[in-house]
């Protein structure tokens, strides 16, 4: 066991090791830097919009689909800011495209061709991006012109084509934008720069969602025992996301016997990791974003057309169906994420490569033959163990979604999911940054040395 004094000289090391690596500390700057950018675009409202009207709005749909898309988005939807669809459509886009590739040959062929093919699948997902956001643009602007006309309230001070396009145009720039940033914090920061924007969105709305509580509170909406049971069950949920994302299925790999420097043979032994939960977080993700652009479309273009049409009436009853509180609703979100936790597994971990790869450095399972019965082997056990990581995913994201109440909807699994992961990831991405810095300066030294021991 290691002392008081040991700990903290361990911890006073690191943090000198962190206080010397300059292209970490860069890294985590321009990070926060894009975060903040993020954030104060979400606060800069799309031209024509009336805040007061829109908050007053809001307000009579509190706890609907649009109040859930909020809380990813950071408040900028409730806003009506430029960056209100966030990343969505984007990820909706690589979604498309991802299944695309696994369905026609012509895609895969590109997939296939390695850094120019990834690049070429990227410029389709950016069109496709500009595509999903601009029809879900539109349907915003049409259902905000009508929206609270029966009321006597209009959050659009002129409605018409030019506040159309206007909205169009703002909401595809700060989607697209957004992509660019999330880019960028991938490729010159730390993490994954698309998780991380949607993480801050959860994290900024986290305040309110505690006002929200404290308010029920006050007013006798939700009971103390009510809230201090949903604070315990967020730490159980909490533990037991870092404990299933560590959990992992060890596949010993034997090697052949080879002659050491003595003379003496010895067979090597190593272990293949498999993660319980080979998708991440990517399946709730995904599940949502799906979800989200055909509620967003039922609920403004519903709001337009009801009254004048059987198909707008047909709208709002869709949204109702599919509502974020109806069976509906969770059948098909459970039923996307199970989906892709099954597709993202067999797009990141391709048995057939890694049986292939094995058998070329003499690597074999025991008792299993080495190429075709490993292949089946490997596929067996990751199929086995995906259902156990799609049922977590299903388990963590709609219980707490089914039985926390709407105005405690930050404290949903979904998005404690993203939070504890998407928190890891980036630490872990840390530790290897700082773990790459430290083996640089021992070889900076050992070179050193080699040079004044040739003078």
């Amino acid at each position: 066991m290691a002392t008081a004094a040991e700990r903290n000289m361990a911890a006073n090391l690191s943090l000198s090791k962190f206080g010397q690596a300059t292209e970490l500390k860069n890294r985590l700057w321009f990070t926060l830097g894009a975060l903040i950018v993020y954030r104060l675009l979400s606060f800069v409202p799309l031209p024509g919009i009336d805040p007061r009207a829109l908050a007053t709005l809001f307000n009579t749909t509190q706890g609907g689909v649009l109040d859930f898309f909020n809380n990813f988005s950071g408040g900028a939807l409730h806003r009506m800011s430029i960056v209100a669809l966030g990343v969505m459509p984007y990820i909706t886009a690589s979604i498309v495209v991802q299944l695309s590739t696994s369905l026609s040959p012509q895609l895969n062929a590109i997939k296939k061709e390695g850094e120019s093919g990834r690049k070429k699948l990227n410029q389709y997902t950016r069109y496709g991006t500009v595509g999903l956001t601009a029809i879900q643009a539109y349907g915003i602007a049409v259902g905000l012109e009508s929206w609270g006309a029966g009321q006597g309230q209009s959050a659009v001070i002129d409605p018409g084509l030019l506040f159309r396009v206007v909205t169009v145009i703002s909401l595809v720039g700060g989607t697209m934008f957004l992509m660019w940033l999330g880019e960028q914090i991938t490729s010159r920061g730390i993490g994954n720069g698309v998780s991380l924007l949607i993480m801050s969105g959860i994290l900024a709305q986290l305040p309110q969602t505690l006002g929200n509580a404290l308010e029920g509170i006050r007013t006798g909406a939700s009971s103390p025992l009510l809230v201090i049971g949903a604070i315990a069950l967020v730490v159980g949920l909490i533990l037991f996301i870092c404990f299933m994302e560590r959990a992992q299925r060890r596949v010993l790999i034997q090697y052949p016997k080879r002659q050491t420097q003595r003379g003496m043979m010895q067979a090597d032994k190593s272990f293949l990791p498999l993660k319980i939960n080979t998708a991440n977080v990517i399946p709730p993700i995904f599940a949502s974003s799906l979800l989200a652009m055909p509620l967003t479309i039922t609920q403004f273009a519903g709001n337009h057309l009801s009254g004048q049409s059987r198909f707008g009436d047909f709208l709002i009853s869709l949204n109702q169906w599919i509502g974020i509180d109806s069976p509906i609703y969770f059948v098909l979100y459970a039923a996307g994420i199970i989906f892709f936790s099954f597709f993202y597994t067999a797009v990141v971990f391709n048995p057939e490569e890694t049986a292939d790869n094995l058998k070329r450095y003499g690597g074999f399972i025991p008792g299993i033959r080495p190429g075709k019965n490993t292949e089946v082997y490997l596929d067996y056990v990751l199929t086995r163990i995906t259902v156990v990581g799609a049922a977590y995913l299903t388990l963590i994201c709609i219980v707490p979604e089914a039985v926390m109440p709407r105005h405690l909807v930050g404290f949903g699994g979904t998005s404690l999911l993203i939070v504890v992961n998407v928190t890891m990831d980036t630490v872990a991405q840390i530790q290897s940054h700082l773990l790459a810095h430290q083996y640089g300066d021992l070889i900076k030294k050992a070179k050193l040395k080699g040079g004044a021991l040739r003078r």
